[in-house]
């Protein structure tokens, strides 16, 4: 009998896409990776799993639909998936060719234009804050004087918070139309970037004030909702998570039904969806939904409060098992950023083994090998690592999350400056 391979569309971004592999195998499966850049370093620590990492275009399906057709000659392909959403339309494709479960590419692919997702939001009545769209400086200027400053600037593709940012006035709204304008937010450009490049369009947003949280969606079911805090502004970077949010049962149930709301305005309901909200005066309006899992350490942070392993379930989705979404605990979770404070190279890492051992700490760990040049850009890329924890209640989560953290320093030596 052929072996039953897993077939991973990338390998996600730091964190994931190792849990995916690790997941797949429990599961019995042989997970192969198939990327357009197998030597990148979040593939690095991918060695020690006995994984096979295969280079092809996976901006160009036709290409995938060979190689997964090689693979066909000697593995039972069980399942194909991702985590990226970049590739996710695609994986939706390649399913539907090989007549295996997945989600619906025309679904995601409107999703993942943020501004066709706000039109099909506002036409279903969702509750959500003011934007408009623009393609130039002209028509940006244009939009933020209608909205009122400050805005939030963002491209209509994209995740992470990449190229997002709070513009509070007239010189920054510029600078950063400029920025989005050129292209500069985008690292390595996927078809839905490179299609947004040629044709930019910007959203300008209303900014939302009020506490954030976020549902995790499996098909229809709400497994969760948490609550978490960015760092300062201008900037959307995450500093820190706790699930469950502190909510009562009349709360819940408002973000939980607009939850649904967005779910069937969007044509989404098979396999993960992750929705951001602002709980504003008008009660839980929508930022964002993502026809994916949320980044890690989302995924573990759902495992430690509820014991409900998304990224299995997921897979057997994708393989076409039951899955099994039942909570086998209830407790509090927390997880904190480690995030850069200067650029320039990782030199040391201390503690994180120290903190891995406290009771109660689910995980310590840091996404960036040493000597990694680090260069903040305001967004994901800027948390080079996380530490997870839980306890049956809020208080003693947060100081076993306060003295994991306590125990873990590092170093950055700054890039030498000209004439150095």
């Amino acid at each position: 009998m052929a072996t039953r391979a897993l077939i991973l569309v990338e390998g996600g971004p730091w964190g994931c896409g190792l849990l995916y592999v690790q997941a797949a195998q429990r599961l019995g499966l042989r997970p192969i990776i198939l990327s357009a850049d197998p030597a990148s370093t979040q593939y690095d620590n991918f060695a020690s799993e006995r994984t096979e990492t295969i280079c092809v275009d996976t901006d160009d399906l036709d290409a995938l639909i060979r190689e997964c057709s090689r693979l066909r000659a000697t593995y039972g392909i069980a399942g194909i998936t991702s985590q990226e959403e970049e590739v996710y339309a695609t994986v939706g494709k390649l399913c539907g060719h090989f007549n295996l479960p997945g989600p619906n590419p025309a679904s995601v692919e409107r999703c993942c234009d943020k501004f066709t997702q706000r039109e099909l939001l506002a036409e279903a009545g969702v509750p959500m804050p003011a934007y408009r769209v623009a393609v130039n400086a002209t028509e940006v200027e244009s939009a933020a004087a209608e909205i009122g400053l400050p805005v939030i600037l963002k491209p209509t593709v994209g995740g992470g918070s990449s190229g997002v940012r709070l513009c509070r006035n007239v010189d920054e709204l510029a600078e950063h139309t400029a920025y989005l304008l050129g292209g500069k937010h985008i690292r390595v450009p996927s078809p839905i970037q490179r299609k947004w490049q040629s044709s930019p369009r910007v959203l300008v947003e209303e900014s939302a004030e009020g506490p954030l949280y976020w549902a995790d969606i499996m098909g229809d079911q709400i497994i969760g909702i948490g609550t978490g805090d960015f760092g300062p502004a201008p900037h959307f970077v995450y500093r820190g998570s706790t699930m469950p949010a502190l909510l009562t049962d009349n709360e819940h149930k408002r973000i939980a039904d607009v939850s649904l709301s967005c779910l069937r305005a969007l044509g989404l309901g098979w396999g993960p969806t992750g929705i951001e909200f602002r709980w504003t005066t008008r009660g839980p309006v929508v930022i964002e939904v993502n026809p994916r899992l949320h980044g890690t350490p989302t995924p573990q942070l759902v495992q430690a409060a509820y014991g409900v392993d998304l990224i299995t379930e997921h897979i057997k989705l994708a393989i076409g098992d039951q899955c099994d979404l039942s909570t086998r605990h209830s407790q509090t979770a927390a997880a904190r950023f480690l995030v850069a404070d200067r650029d320039g190279i990782l030199d040391w890492i201390h503690g994180d083994s120290r903190a891995a051992d406290i009771p109660g700490v689910a995980e310590a760990k840091f996404y960036v090998p040493l000597k990694t040049p680090i260069v903040r850009k305001g967004d994901w890329r800027d948390c080079i690592g996380h530490v997870v924890a839980a306890s049956p209640s809020v208080a003693q989560t947060e100081a076993i999350i306060q003295r994991a953290v306590h125990l873990i320093d590092w170093s950055i030596t700054p890039f030498p400056t000209l004439g150095e």
